[in-house]
């Protein structure tokens, strides 16, 4: 059973909705989230939507990067 499961909430501040996923802190932040954790941030809904745009040009390179 894990955090998420027992109700943890959104790690970005002045949120305080349910977190629905569980993200590497460094990879948060560069998506450009101020989000507060030691390793983990774990993001509700809509913060991972904001997320998953914020590091949408970053994955793409990394897929380019491997490609080939």
């Amino acid at each position: 059973m894990g955090k998420i499961s027992k109700g943890t909430k959104c790690s970005v501040n002045g949120c305080d909705e349910d977190a629905v996923r569980s993200i590497d802190i460094g990879k948060v932040k560069e998506a450009g989230l101020d989000a507060e954790g030691a390793k983990r941030a774990y993001l509700c809904k809509a913060h991972y939507k904001d997320y998953k745009k914020g590091s949408k040009k970053s994955s793409q390179i990394e897929r380019w990067r491997h490609s080939g």
